[in-house]
């Protein structure tokens, strides 16, 4: 696998994952809490792919942001405030 096609699948499989927990999230009666463990996993692996280049700081924010976008109640969905 080349260096692009790489970049692109993991771009779509963080913002699959994310868009998932997204939806879990806004459908708990709950709220996040439940999925407190998932997220961050999702956020550690966000780190390792823009250090390992996988991806860029840019890039995943990018893909966050359009997660927190398009689910508002998603409150944890922010990056890279989340990080930080």
């Amino acid at each position: 696998m080349d260096a692009p096609a790489r970049i692109g699948r993991t771009a779509r499989l963080l913002e699959a994952r994310l868009e998932a927990l997204a939806v879990a999230s806004e459908h708990s009666l709950e709220g996040e809490r439940p999925f407190d463990r998932q997220i961050l996993g999702v956020e550690a692996a966000t780190r390792h792919a823009v250090a390992l280049e996988l991806l860029s700081s840019e890039q995943a924010g990018a893909i966050w942001a359009g997660v927190a976008r398009r689910h508002p109640d998603a409150r944890w969905c922010h990056w890279p405030q989340r990080a930080a």
